[in-house]
C-alpha cells in the first residue's frame, strides 16, 4: 500500500506539472486568470485539509488567514515597490496572526465547538473592520486600504527584486501551480515526520496523546500557525489573480473552503484542492446553462449546485478522492482498504 501511495503522489505530481505547462500554452487569456483563481483556493482548502483531516481542527475562519495574506501582499508591494519581499511578510502576518490567536485557543482550553466559533467571528470581524475603511485616512505608508472597493491597484508579482519588470498572467499561473506543488509535497513530508504522525495522534486521541508526554497545546498551535502561513500564501496569489477585497474574509469563502474539503475528501491532502476546482469548474459550468438552451436559463444555478453537493455527500460520503481512488483500485483488480 505505501508503494501505490507514493505511486498516486508521483501521478498526481506529474498531472500537476504537466498543467503547470500545458495551460498557460494553449488556454486564452481568461481561461488562464480563472484558472490561477482555481489554484489559489486550492491551496486555501488544502490549508483547512490539513488543519482539520490531520490536525482535528474544525477552523471555520481559515478565511481571516487567507484575507490577511492578501492584504499584506498589497500593502508591502505598494510600500516597497516591490513584490519581491512582500510575498514572504505576507505569509508571516498570516502566520504569526494564527499563532496568537491559537494560543488565545488553545492555551485558553476551549472545545472544539467554541473553537470554531471563535475563529469564524474574528473573520467576521475582520470583514466588518476592514469594509469601514474606505476613508483617505485609512491608509498604511502609501497604501490605502479601499474599504469595500478592496485595493484594485494592487502591484502584481514581479521577477524578483526587478519592479520593472512584472510577470505576465500566464507566468503568475505558473508560479502559483509550483507553489500548490511544493506546499502538497511539503504537507506530505510534514505528516510522515514525527511532529506530523503525534499530530494525527493527538486527533485520533487527546487525552491518550497528553498521557503519552506529549504537549498537545504546543503541537495543535503549530500546526494551526503552519495552516495560517498557507492560508496567507492562497491570499497572496488569490490578490495576483483578482485584486484584495473585504470579501476575502467573508462568510461565502469561510463556507466555501468547508465546502471544499467535505467534497474532495476530509482526510486527504489532494481531495480538498480537488474539491475546490470541482466545485468552482461546476459553478462555472452552471453560470453557462443559459447560454446552451433558453429553456436551462430559467434554472437558478445555485439551487441546482446545492442539489449537487447534497448527493454527493449523501452518495460519496468520504469525498471524491477516495472513491476515486477506490474505483481504480476495483479496475485494477485489486481490493478497496476500508
Amino acid at each position: 500500500m505505501a508503494g501505490a501511495a507514493r505511486l498516486g503522489h508521483a501521478a498526481l505530481g506529474a498531472a500537476a506539472l504537466a498543467l503547470l505547462v500545458a495551460l498557460p500554452a494553449w488556454a486564452e487569456l481568461f481561461t488562464v486568470i480563472n484558472a490561477t483563481i482555481w489554484v489559489a483556493t486550492a491551496l486555501l482548502a488544502l490549508s483547512l485539509g490539513l488543519v482539520w483531516g490531520f490536525g482535528g481542527i474544525l477552523c471555520l475562519g481559515q478565511t481571516a488567514f487567507f484575507g490577511l495574506g492578501g492584504y499584506a501582499y498589497a500593502v508591502a508591494a505598494i510600500n516597497l515597490g516591490d513584490t519581491t519581499l512582500a510575498v514572504p511578510i505576507a505569509v508571516a502576518v498570516a502566520a504569526g496572526f494564527a499563532a496568537a490567536l491559537g494560543y488565545v485557543l488553545f492555551y485558553g482550553r476551549l472545545g472544539d465547538v467554541y473553537l470554531g466559533v471563535i475563529t469564524l467571528t474574528v473573520s467576521l470581524i475582520l470583514f466588518k473592520v476592514i469594509n469601514s475603511t474606505a476613508g483617505p485616512e485609512y491608509v498604511i505608508g502609501a497604501a490605502r486600504l479601499g474599504g469595500f472597493n478592496g485595493m484594485p491597484a494592487t502591484p502584481p508579482l514581479n521577477a524578483p527584486f526587478d519592479p520593472a519588470a512584472p510577470l505576465s498572467p500566464a507566468a503568475i499561473f505558473r508560479v502559483a501551480m509550483a507553489a500548490l506543488i511544493a506546499v502538497y509535497f511539503g504537507c506530505l513530508w510534514l505528516l510522515g515526520t514525527g511532529f506530523g504522525r503525534v499530530a494525527v495522534a493527538i486527533r485520533e486521541n487527546e487525552l491518550r496523546a497528553a498521557l503519552l508526554g506529549y504537549d498537545v497545546r504546543l503541537r495543535k498551535l503549530a500546526l494551526f500557525a503552519i495552516g495560517g502561513a498557507i492560508a496567507g500564501l492562497a491570499g497572496v496569489l488569490f490578490a495576483n489573480s483578482v485584486f484584495v477585497s473585504p470579501t476575502m474574509f467573508s462568510l461565502y469563502y469561510a463556507a466555501q473552503a468547508l465546502i471544499w474539503v467535505i467534497v474532495g475528501g476530509l482526510g486527504t491532502l489532494a481531495g480538498p484542492a480537488l474539491g475546490a476546482v470541482a466545485v468552482q469548474v461546476l459553478t462555472t459550468a452552471l453560470g453557462r446553462l443559459g447560454q446552451l438552451d433558453p429553456a436551462l436559463a430559467r434554472l437558478d444555478p445555485n439551487v441546482v449546485l446545492g442539489l449537487v453537493l447534497v448527493l454527493v455527500v449523501l452518495l460519496l460520503p468520504q469525498g471524491l478522492l477516495p472513491a476515486l481512488g477506490r474505483a481504480l483500485t476495483r479496475l485494477a483488480g485489486g481490493r478497496a482498504r476500508p
